[in-house]
């Protein structure tokens, strides 16, 4: 394991992807001047403030179509360190963690296959730490200052969390994929819950979250029927 921390990066999953980096590298940069979110979405951190970096994996252990297993063990993991901090959260589907209504933190994930397998995964996490006012187009953010009212040492959180990292990992590398999909599914926000959801030509309706498919595919119960998105 290497750690390379950076004053300020385009992105740091752009720099993860250097094939110098390999299983188990991470790149922190305290500021990232292009930094994405899942879907398209740009990613707005204060330089100096949060916890921005990549971790690459080499899950070469995984099929492809089984890759979603990583974004669980991220996700889990990010809870298991949030709460060591005091901090309740849940998984608002795919990744993202939640405070209540507010998001403290955005996770975007990268894979490369090779013959069938995952050969690489590149993991982009964007935790706030200590930042306490954001843009106004940033929908429902909070931070870990802000939930706390306690200041963190950004790269003692980074420690904490890449330990969680690891061991999640491991749980799936040691057969544990059965109990990670379980721990995923309760810790859902807005789990049998109703919801209204917006698809994406617009329309929305009224649903119940259900659960989530192995491959990641989401489950809501809408009108008396089962149906399923990604």
């Amino acid at each position: 394991m290497s750690v390379t921390i950076l004053k300020t990066s385009p992105s740091t999953n752009t720099e993860a992807k250097n094939p110098r980096f390999r299983h188990g590298d991470a790149i922190v940069a305290f500021e990232q001047t292009e930094g994405r979110g899942q879907r398209g979405n740009r990613w707005s951190s204060r330089a100096g403030e949060n916890l921005t970096f990549s971790l690459v994996w080499e899950p070469t252990f995984l099929d492809a179509p089984k890759q979603f297993l990583l974004s669980e063990a991220v996700a889990l993991a990010l809870c298991d360190t949030l709460e060591k901090y005091g901090i309740a959260v849940a998984i608002k589907w795919p990744n993202d963690i939640y405070a209540g209504d507010r998001k403290v933190c955005g996770i975007l994930i990268e894979h490369f296959i090779s013959e069938g397998r995952l050969s690489r995964t590149i993991v982009g996490i964007g935790l706030n730490v200590n930042q306490t006012s954001f843009e106004e187009w940033i929908p429902n953010p909070t931070s870990m200052k802000l939930l706390t009212e306690r200041e963190e040492d950004i790269m003692a959180v980074f420690n904490t969390l890449y330990g969680d990292l690891d061991r999640r990992y491991r749980q799936l590398l040691e057969g544990g994929a059965e109990r990670l999909q379980q721990e995923y599914r309760g810790r859902l926000y807005r789990l049998d819950e109703a919801h209204t959801y917006a698809l994406p030509d617009g329309s929305r309706f009224e649903g119940i979250l259900r659960g989530v498919e192995p491959d990641g595919g989401l489950i809501v119960e809408h009108g008396g029927t089962l149906d399923r998105y990604m």
